[in-house]
C-alpha cells in the first residue's frame, strides 16, 4: 500500500532518525515476547517501560514516532518485524512495517499486512497461496466516493451531486426512469408520448404556461384529461400550484441539472407506497415483550418508525395528487404458545401498517422454541422463501423498499431484494464483530457458542448487496479519532482458516447515511408538562420504587424517599452492562449517600433465562447485592413490569432531581438516551458508541466510560455533590438536554430523510444496473459457497414431528385496492440455491 505524501506513515522513516537509540530498545522490547497483536495500551506501557527517564520518553512521545503510536490501532510483531496500524483519521488506514535490528520501513498492502496478522495464529494456512480473499471493492472501482473523514454519512447528498452530472450527460436516462414509474398498474407522472427528453422539455413548457393561467387550488382532476394527452399522467400533485412547482423544478434539471434540485425533485415523485421491514430476532410484540432475550430497542425502534413512514407517505401521497393507500409490513418469527403467536396483527397507532409473523421451518415442522440470535441462521434462507410468498400475496405485487434490522433481518431483506430486484436498505443497529475483541482472529474459538464466521459472513453480504445503509450516528460507521467504527472494522479483517477480507466495505462509499431516530413524542415528554395520565399512575410507580414489599416485580428497597435516583433500564447481557454500573455504585461510599440506584431489566430467577448471558449476569446482580448489602439504596424491577409505562417512570425519577444512566460498554445508538433527555431527566451515557454524539459533554449531559468503574462512578458524584449546593445546577442539564433532543431527534425528520433516500437510491441503482448485476453475482457466489456451507455445523433445535396442522383460516388482509398486480405469483429461489 502507498503512504501518501504528508502523512504519518510517511514520517516514519524520518522518526527513525529521532532518538534512534531509545525507539530501537522500544523495538526490541516490543519483539521480546515473540510473535503477537499488540494493543495500544500494551505499546505504550512497553514503551515506558524501556524509556523510564521522563524527559527521554517526553522527547519520544513528542516526536513523530510518538504520534504515530498515538495513531496506531494495533501492532503486529512478527520478530525482526514490527508491523504498525496507522489511522490518522476515521477511513484512513496504513499498515506500515519496521525492522527493529536496522530501522528499515515499508508500506504494506492489506492483503500483505493480514498475511502477517495471520502467521500468528494458523502459519499454514496463511502461507497457502490459495486460500479465499474476499475483495467487494474489486467491483466498486468505478463508482465515485467521498474523499474526507468529515464527509462520511453524508451518502445522500453525494449521490445528488453526482446525480446531477449524469443527468447532464444524459438526460434521457431520467426520461426512462420516469417511463417506468407505476403504481397498481397505472403509469404515473409521464407516458410513451414523452418518451424523449427533447419531448418532455417541451411539453413541460408548454404545461407551465397552461397552468399559469389556472387558479393555484385547482385540482389536478379538473386538468388531468388535457394533461393526459400531452403525455402527462397523474403524481404531479394535488393541484396546480405544486403540479407546477414539481414541473419547473424538473425543467430546470433537464436544462441545468444541480443537487438542490435533483434532491427537491425526487423527494416530489411517486416511487414509494409499500415497505417490508425485516426484524426476525427474538420476540417482536407490541406488548410484554421488552426485556426477553434478543428484545430491546429494537422493537421501540422499529414500531416508531412504521408509525412516522406511515405518516410520511400518506403526507406525500396526498401532495401528489393520488389517492392510494400505502402498506407496511414489519415482516419477524412468528413463536408458538408465546405473545407472538399473531400471525397477521395491526400496528396500534397506524391505519395501513401490520406485523406480518412467519414461522421457523424445518423437515420437522414448525419451530415451536425461542431460537438465539446466535443460532438462528440456518433458519433464514426457509423464512425468506415463505416470508416472500406471503409478502406478494398480501400487497398483490412486490414492495417498492425493503429495510432490514440487524444481521438476521438485512440478509433475509439482502436474499429478497435480490431475488426480486427490488431497492433494499439495511440498519445493523450493532454489529457484533465490535462488541467482542479479536472475535474474527479467533473466530474458532468463539465459533461453537456464537458462530461468528456464519454471522460475519452474513454481514459481508448484506452490507454490500444494500442500495443503502442507514446508520444512527457517525460513530457506527467510522468511529472517532481514537477507535474505529462498527462499519469501519469491516474495511478488512481475516478469519485464519476460514478467509481473509482484504476489502469488505468502505466507509467513504456514498451508500452510507447518518439518519438518527427520535422518540414517541406521544409517551416521551418533559416531566414539567401537565399530563392526566401520568398524574394518574404516579402512585403506581411511587408503589413500584418505593414500597418496602419484595415480589415477582421487585427486589430492594430504598429508605430514604428524599434523596435522587440514579437509574438504569436494558437487557442483561455483559455488554449493556447493568452489573457493572450497580458495582460502581456498590464501591462508591460517596455516591450511594447521595442517591438511591434502581434497575429495570430482565427476571430474578436465572433459571428462566434461555439466553446464556442473561443468565450469567442475572446471578451476578444478585451476588452483587449480597456482596454489598444493597438493600437500602438499591431496587431492581423488572423490565416487564414498567414495559408500557417508560415515559411516566422517566418523569417520576426526574421529579426526584434524579438521572438516567446508560453505563454499556459499547451502544450503537442509544434510544434509551434520546428517551431520558426527551422526559428532561440529567443522563450519564457511555462515550462508546451513538450516546457521544447525542449528548455535548458537560452541556447537555456527560460522557461516562464503563472502562474506568472510578471516574465514572465519581462523575455522577461530583454532580450530585454540586446540585446540593446550587439547586439550579440540575435544571440547567435538563433543559440543555431537552434542546439538543428538539433541534436533532425526531421522527419527522427521520421518515423525510428514508424516504427521500428511497426514491434518490432507486434512480442510483437504475443507473448503474450493470455494476450493481457483477456485484451480486460476486455475492451470490460467496453466499452459495461459504455461508450456505458454515450455516449447516450449526445445530438446528430438534423439535419433535408436530401433527399436520388444520388448515389455516384465510389470511385478514388489508382491503384489496384496484389494479391487483400480476407478481404475486412470482417463483423464487435463493442466490441460485
Amino acid at each position: 500500500m502507498e503512504v501518501t505524501s504528508g502523512s504519518l506513515g510517511n514520517a516514519i522513516p524520518e522518526a527513525m532518525g529521532e532518538n534512534r537509540g531509545n525507539i530501537k530498545r522500544c523495538l526490541e522490547k516490543y519483539i521480546e515476547m515473540g510473535r503477537r497483536v499488540m494493543k495500544p495500551n500494551q505499546l505504550m506501557d512497553e514503551l515506558e517501560i524501556v524509556i523510564n527517564d521522563v524527559t527521554q520518553r517526553r522527547l519520544v512521545m513528542e516526536g513523530d514516532l510518538g504520534k504515530i503510536l498515538c495513531f496506531t490501532q494495533e501492532a503486529v510483531v512478527i520478530p525482526p518485524n514490527v508491523v504498525f496500524t496507522v489511522r490518522e483519521n476515521p477511513g484512513n488506514w496504513q499498515y506500515v512495517k519496521v525492522n527493529s535490528s536496522n530501522l528499515s520501513v515499508e508500506a504494506l498492502t492489506s492483503t500483505q499486512y493480514l498475511k502477517l496478522k495471520e502467521l500468528i495464529f494458523d502459519e499454514n494456512w496463511a502461507k497457502d497461496e490459495n486460500v479465499l480473499e474476499v475483495d467487494f471493492g474489486a467491483l466498486d472501482f468505478t463508482l465515485p466516493r467521498l474523499s474526507l473523514s468529515s464527509s462520511i454519512g453524508n451518502g445522500l447528498r453525494f449521490v445528488s451531486l453526482k446525480l446531477g452530472d449524469r443527468v447532464n450527460d444524459k438526460p434521457q436516462s431520467l426520461v426512462d426512469y420516469l417511463l417506468s414509474l407505476e403504481h397498481q398498474g397505472e403509469k404515473l407522472m409521464i407516458n410513451e408520448t414523452l418518451n424523449t427528453a427533447k419531448k418532455l422539455e417541451m411539453s413541460l413548457i408548454l404545461a407551465d404556461v397552461f397552468l399559469s393561467e389556472l387558479p393555484k387550488d385547482t385540482p389536478f382532476q379538473a386538468f388531468e384529461l388535457r394533461f393526459k394527452e400531452w403525455g402527462f399522467e397523474k403524481g404531479w400533485g394535488e393541484n396546480a400550484r405544486r403540479v407546477k412547482e414539481t414541473m419547473r423544478i424538473l425543467s430546470e434539471i433537464l436544462q441545468a441539472p444541480d443537487s438542490v434540485n435533483i434532491d427537491r425533485f425526487f423527494a416530489r415523485i411517486p416511487r414509494i407506497f409499500n415497505v417490508v421491514i425485516f426484524s426476525v430476532r427474538g420476540y417482536f410484540g407490541q406488548t410484554d415483550v421488552f426485556g426477553l432475550p434478543d428484545t430491546g430497542g429494537q422493537v421501540v425502534y422499529i414500531l416508531d418508525q412504521v408509525k412516522a413512514l406511515e405518516k410520511e407517505l400518506l403526507h406525500r401521497i396526498n401532495s401528489q395528487g393520488l389517492n392510494f393507500k400505502p402498506q407496511i409490513l414489519v415482516v419477524t418469527r412468528l413463536i408458538p404458545d408465546t405473545k407472538c403467536n399473531q400471525e397477521f396483527e395491526p400496528i396500534i397507532g397506524t391505519k395501513h401498517s401490520n406485523i406480518l409473523r412467519i414461522p421457523f421451518v424445518t423437515e420437522n415442522g414448525i419451530v415451536r422454541r425461542w431460537v438465539s440470535r446466535f443460532d438462528i441462521y440456518p433458519y433464514l434462507e426457509r423464512f425468506t422463501k415463505d416470508a416472500t410468498t406471503k409478502i406478494l400475496d398480501i400487497l398483490e405485487g412486490k414492495p417498492d423498499l425493503i429495510i432490514g434490522n440487524y444481521t438476521d433481518g438485512n440478509l433475509v431483506a439482502s436474499l429478497m431484494a435480490n431475488k426480486l430486484g427490488i431497492t433494499q436498505a439495511t440498519i445493523a443497529h450493532a454489529l457484533e464483530k465490535t462488541k467482542y475483541e479479536d472475535s474474527d482472529l479467533k473466530w474458532k474459538e468463539f465459533d461453537l457458542k456464537y458462530h461468528f464466521s456464519s454471522q460475519f459472513t452474513a454481514d459481508l453480504i448484506s452490507m454490500n448487496s444494500a442500495d443503502f445503509i442507514i446508520a444512527s450516528t457517525y460513530q457506527e460507521i467510522a468511529g472517532n479519532k481514537e477507535k474505529a467504527g462498527q462499519y469501519e472494522s469491516h474495511t478488512s479483517f481475516t478469519l485464519p482458516g476460514l478467509y481473509r477480507v482484504v476489502s469488505g466495505i468502505n466507509v467513504f462509499d456514498p451508500r452510507f447515511n447518518i439518519v438518527a431516530p427520535g422518540a414517541d413524542e406521544s409517551m416521551y415528554f418533559p416531566f414539567t408538562s401537565q399530563d392526566g395520565n401520568f398524574i394518574k399512575f404516579y402512585p403506581y410507580i411511587d408503589e413500584l420504587l418505593y414500597s418496602q414489599n419484595e415480589n415477582d416485580e421487585h427486589i430492594g428497597y430504598l429508605v430514604d424517599k428524599k434523596k435522587p435516583i440514579i437509574f438504569s433500564m436494558a437487557r442483561f447481557d455483559v455488554v449493556k452492562n447493568l452489573t457493572g454500573l450497580t458495582e460502581w455504585y456498590a464501591k462508591n461510599k460517596r455516591l450511594r449517600d447521595l442517591v438511591n440506584l434502581v434497575i429495570v431489566g430482565g427476571f430474578f430467577d436465572p433459571s428462566k433465562s434461555k439466553d446464556r448471558e442473561e443468565t450469567s449476569e442475572i446471578k451476578k446482580m444478585h451476588s452483587l447485592i449480597e456482596k454489598y448489602q444493597l438493600k437500602g439504596q438499591f431496587r431492581w424491577i423488572t423490565a416487564k413490569t414498567v414495559q408500557t409505562r417508560n415515559g411516566d417512570f422517566y418523569r417520576c425519577i426526574a421529579d426526584t432531581r434524579g438521572a438516567f444512566v446508560q453505563p454499556a460498554h459499547y451502544e450503537a445508538f442509544g434510544l434509551t438516551v434520546i428517551e431520558a433527555m426527551s422526559c428532561g431527566l440529567v443522563t450519564f451515557a457511555t462515550k462508546h458508541g451513538g450516546p457521544a454524539e447525542i449528548i455535548v459533554d458537560g452541556v447537555s449531559g456527560f460522557h461516562i466510560d464503563p472502562s474506568n468503574d472510578e471516574e465514572s462512578s465519581n462523575k455522577i458524584a461530583d454532580f450530585f455533590e454540586k446540585c446540593k449546593m446550587d439547586p439550579n445546577y440540575w435544571n440547567m442539564f435538563s433543559t440543555e438536554g431537552l434542546q439538543r433532543i428538539n433541534e436533532c431527534y425526531t421522527w419527522k425528520i427521520y421518515a423525510n430523510k428514508v424516504i427521500n433516500m428511497g426514491n434518490t437510491y432507486s434512480y442510483w441503482r437504475y443507473l448503474n444496473k450493470d455494476q450493481k448485476l457483477a456485484k451480486q453475482r460476486y455475492i451470490q457466489s460467496f453466499y452459495n459457497l461459504q455461508y450456505r456451507n458454515l450455516v449447516k455445523t450449526i445445530p438446528m433445535l430438534s423439535d419433535i414431528p408436530q401433527p399436520p396442522p388444520p388448515p389455516p383460516k384465510p389470511l385478514i388482509k388489508p382491503s384489496p385496492s384496484k389494479g391487483k398486480r400480476t407478481q404475486s405469483r412470482l417463483s423464487f429461489k435463493m442466490f441460485g440455491a
